[in-house]
């Protein structure tokens, strides 16, 4: 057994085992729609390794995928595990996560994160047995788009403000200070004061309150996919903390409104899985995604 970089010459190998992934939800797997950029080195410090077993198999040498990205000076963010189904509980998801973390820690990383669907009971088994434990768990809030919506707050975008709410608040706890990733997508790193001044310095930020703040959010990015041939445009908002109801009312509404600004046609914002701030989302008549979703954590110091 070889663990060694993936190369385009491997392509083909890669999408003979992931083409089915998903095929038991009714989805396909994207792997074979990213490889190629996965590969290439890109803005961040990624490597994307195999499972080679040479000639042990007829059908084909490699068994096994994944990727890690450095999120910032010390985190790392793993992602795409996938192993042959005739290649499963043999071992080789433990040790490609194992080369993962050693790729990880020689980069100065002290965290590596991953993202599971809580539904997908055999990648958090394999987590666990590769040395993740639990993280956090979030919900996305699906806020229709809404040019006409009006918040009963007043919106601002006062970065500093923003910050002060956020570090002494439920969720930032909660989250142990995760948001989503400003390049890197599905992926979370640490929140920090820097990047908030740099999505208030873009008209992205989203801050309610009169007298004082009640919540923020704001817009990580937008992007679109091509659903049975029409274009959908997704405003994506990488955090929604807020202190009251009225509070996540008034959020909602400001997202709506804001993702309609940018032509979005439909919205993800991510919080906290729990009864009080699902149940205010609700409440806002705002759809929510059936399931949460787990983050995991490995400590590499």
């Amino acid at each position: 057994m070889e663990i060694r970089p993936a190369r385009p010459e491997d392509y083909d190998a890669v999408v003979a085992f992931t083409s089915d992934t998903w095929s038991d939800r009714g989805g396909s797997d994207y792997i074979p729609d990213i490889y190629h950029d996965w590969i290439d080195p890109g803005e961040r410090t990624q490597v994307t390794l195999l499972v080679d077993i040479g000639d042990e198999t007829p059908s084909g040498e490699v068994v096994a995928i994944a990727q890690i990205v450095m999120l910032s000076e010390y985190e790392a963010w793993a992602q795409g595990m996938r192993v042959a189904s005739d290649h499963r509980k043999q071992g080789y998801a433990t040790k490609l996560n194992d080369a993962l973390f050693d790729w990880a820690r020689e980069r100065g990383a002290k965290r590596v994160r991953n993202m599971i669907h809580s539904w997908n009971i055999p990648s958090l088994s394999t987590a666990r047995a590769a040395g993740f434990e639990p993280g956090i768990e979030f919900r996305w809030a699906t806020p229709e788009p809404n040019a006409e919506s009006e918040s009963d707050l007043r919106v601002s975008a006062d970065a500093d403000a923003a910050w002060a709410f956020w570090t002494d608040s439920d969720t930032r706890h909660e989250l142990k200070g995760l948001a989503l990733d400003p390049v890197e997508s599905w992926a979370v790193s640490e929140l920090t004061r820097e990047r908030l001044h740099e999505v208030a310095d873009d008209g992205r930020l989203l801050v309610v309150g009169d007298d004082h703040v009640s919540g923020m959010t704001y817009r990580n990015r937008t992007y679109s996919r091509e659903i049975d041939g029409e274009t959908v445009t997704w405003a994506e908002y990488a955090v929604a903390a807020w202190d009251s109801q009225p509070a996540c009312q008034a959020l909602m509404d400001a997202v709506r409104k804001d993702a309609a600004a940018v032509g979005a046609d439909r919205t993800r914002v991510l919080v906290p899985e729990g009864i009080d701030w699902v149940s205010d989302v609700a409440y806002t008549y705002s759809g929510l995604a059936e399931e949460p979703t787990f983050v995991m954590d490995a400590e590499l110091s």
